[in-house]
């Protein structure tokens, strides 16, 4: 008589919010979006769905959740450098968010999506007031504190979501970055040069750029603009 497989034994502890974003996070840095379902964390926790409806909610809210707790923490963690002038403070904020997105690909998507759809959650309101006032302190008049922030928070996110894997994305493993960035000055090399000199002339720097100088590079004329503004 066949024997029954036996069933996962039941969390006898109490699940606090915080384990059940955390876990959560743990299935979507391994698997993307599409990693975290009940069914998956319900077993990882040894938990039944209810529970963790009632701690966090449904998808949405376990997804808004995983953002939220990454990015404040991102927001609050200080650096190894304090910052000094209001450009110093923006390119902390800023790094704070790149090098999250980097260690979490999923993110990317879902940050964008909350600060479009959740202009009054902790997550947009943070990154607002930490750029906000230094757009104050860089001298940029008042009228235009709401266009010059959004500016950064744009490239910003903008740039960082470029760099990321994009969620669904079901091709093979990501490809090394040196590797790529050769295989991609070399095909510009190819091209000819008279119907396409810039491309040609900057094959070799595409080759060698750093994605992290060249994020900051950016907020820095960004930065430079919005000092005219005066």
């Amino acid at each position: 008589m066949a024997t029954r497989p036996p069933k996962p034994q039941r969390r006898n502890q109490v699940l606090s919010r915080e384990q059940i974003i955390d876990t959560a996070i743990e299935l979507l840095d391994a698997g993307g979006e599409g990693a975290l379902t009940t069914r998956a964390l319900t077993e990882r926790l040894s938990t039944g769905a209810g529970a963790i409806y009632y701690r966090v909610g449904g998808r949405d809210e376990l997804l808004d959740a995983a953002t939220e707790t990454i990015v404040v923490a991102a927001l609050a963690a200080d650096p190894a450098q304090s910052a000094g002038t209001p450009a110093d403070e923006i390119r902390v904020v800023a790094l704070a968010l790149f090098d999250a997105i980097a260690e979490h690909q999923w993110l990317a998507t879902r940050l964008t999506s909350q600060v479009v759809r959740q202009p009054f959650g902790p997550v947009t309101v943070g990154i607002f007031e930490r750029i906000g006032r230094q757009v104050g302190a860089l001298g940029v008049r008042q009228a235009s504190w709401f266009d010059a922030a959004s500016t950064l928070v744009h490239y910003i996110l903008g740039a960082v979501s470029q760099n990321a894997r994009l969620d669904g994305d079901t091709s093979a493993a990501v490809p090394d970055s040196a590797e790529f960035l050769a295989a991609t000055a070399a095909a510009w090399q190819q091209l000819d040069p008279q119907d396409y000199p810039f491309m040609h002339a900057i094959a070799g720097q595409m080759r060698e750029h750093d994605d992290r100088e060249q994020f900051l590079t950016g907020i820095a004329v960004v930065i430079d603009g919005l000092t005219r503004l005066g």
